[in-house]
């Protein structure tokens, strides 16, 4: 006990820290390494982007002719968006200028007026180069990516308009997000804009399957259909929900249930009232009800749905969705 109140000399301390270190050795490591998959399977050049036709054929060019507008994508979460612009950028500045000529800032960023007047404004100024150490042809601009650009202030973006003009020589900007409805028409208007369309049923089963492939996952194919239901065309939820049910089934077979647990279907179970909306909304429409039935009911969700993001009680709205939808397939 004495010894450990008064602690161990400093050289001891340090060589029983080494050997420590030395014991734990690869698995440390291992683990120091452990990525999410989304990041691990993200795309690392424009080609391995799925889906997205048009805007793939037109960063090819960009890319192969060293030039690039700027950009504004758009569309629902997990369709590709940012990792299509980090593998444009990858595949313009190479591995050794990327981290030097990239801004990314996303929600976690403070987004007001004063950021944009110093932050971006800063790095916007500064000039580069047009060569990369690898000898490939190299665009003398930078890129700032701001991600969620919808949740910034209007003064910011106003102040961001007359950034994106004076800097235009040495700067690319891409702005992404989810409604363009909410950025202000001067910085629409000044860029290239492309909307990325939610991912076809296809498509995410087969990065799925290359995931469990490359992972050495058991699963069945209810559970890869499963896990596209669930995630409503957004691959990252998708690869999130796959990557929870490996943890939770380590050396078992995924299945359709586990998919399901793990997306969350039932309020007493603690999970989210908007969830269960969504889900049960997919419910209706393949049931054998009238489309006037059908619409009173998807009316009703859409009242519910209203009063759940306004912040009203969710087991009240859960059950006064419940009663409206009693109500309509009592008339069958």
């Amino acid at each position: 006990m004495q010894a450990f109140l008064k602690g161990t000399s400093g050289p001891t301390s340090k060589s029983q820290k080494d050997k420590a270190a030395a014991a734990a050795g690869p698995s440390t490591e291992k683990r120091a390494r452990a990525v999410p998959w989304v990041e691990k399977y993200r795309p690392k050049c424009v080609d391995e982007v799925a889906f997205q036709e048009e805007v793939v054929a037109v960063l090819k060019k960009s890319v192969e002719g060293a030039d690039l507008p700027n950009l504004l994508f758009y569309g629902p979460p997990g369709t590709g968006k940012t990792s299509t612009i980090l593998a444009a950028a990858r595949e313009l500045y190479g591995p050794e200028l990327y981290r030097q000529r990239v801004l990314e800032l996303n929600a976690s960023d403070e987004r007001g007026i004063q950021v944009v007047r110093e932050k971006v404004k800063n790095f916007a100024q500064l000039t580069v180069a047009g060569s990369r150490p690898d000898g490939k042809p190299c665009p003398p601009f930078k890129i700032i990516i701001l991600d969620e650009a919808d949740s910034m202030t209007a003064p910011a973006q106003a102040a961001l308009r007359r950034t994106m003009e004076k800097e235009s020589r040495t700067t690319r900007f891409c702005l992404i997000c989810n409604y363009i409805s909410r950025i202000i028409e001067p910085l629409t208007s000044r860029c290239s804009k492309f909307r990325f369309k939610p991912l076809a049923s296809g498509v995410q089963e087969q990065r799925l399957l290359q995931i469990c492939q490359k992972e050495n996952l058991k699963h069945t194919a209810e559970s890869i259909a499963a896990l596209v239901q669930v995630s409503e065309g957004d691959l990252r939820k998708a690869i999130t929900f796959l990557q929870s049910a490996a943890r939770l089934n380590v050396d078992r077979e995924i299945t359709e249930r586990a998919v399901v647990e793990i997306a969350g279907n039932l309020v007493d179970e603690g999970y989210a009232a908007t969830q269960i909306l969504n889900q049960m909304h997919e419910s209706i429409i393949d049931q054998d009800l009238s489309d006037k039935q059908k619409s009173v009911i998807t009316e009703k969700m859409a009242v519910v749905s209203k009063c759940l993001s306004d912040g009203a009680d969710e087991f009240l709205q859960i059950l006064s969705l419940c009663s409206v939808i009693m109500q309509e397939a009592s008339h069958n």
